[in-house]
């Protein structure tokens, strides 16, 4: 069975950093660009930041900008997301999702085939 899975989530205070891992078993997440998406409570879904298969290019949203990163393993097959000056609006549950198109780089949804279920991050003021 083909899934992702994340990890590394947690509480944190205000200015805190945390490392999100996402894994992957039954493929290689390095054929795949990788989005990293977050769902604050009574909101809706955004995107975070990806990392496209074709050239390790990446994206953030403009609210984690200079804050956030996101990198590759692949000897580990992992994903990571490294979240850096974290925010109380930071809170929320975060996905990793693996979309099979080498070259997309963005935030829509349906051009990601496999979603974990999520890990919580809080951060605490």
């Amino acid at each position: 069975q083909l899934q992702v899975a994340e990890s590394g989530g947690g509480l944190v205070q205000s200015g805190g950093s945390l490392r999100l891992s996402c894994s992957a078993s039954g493929f290689t997440l390095d054929r795949y660009t990788i989005g990293w998406f977050r769902q604050a409570p009574g909101k809706e879904r955004e995107g975070v930041s990806c990392i496209r298969e074709y050239d390790d290019n990446t994206k953030f949203a403009d609210s984690v900008k200079g804050r956030f990163t996101i990198s590759r393993d692949n000897a580990k097959n992992t994903v990571y997301l490294q979240m850096n000056s974290l925010k109380p609006e930071d809170t929320a549950v975060y996905y990793c999702a693996a979309s099979p198109n080498p070259v997309y780089l963005g935030f829509l949804e349906y051009e990601y085939r496999y979603w974990g279920r999520g890990t919580q991050v809080t951060v605490s003021s």
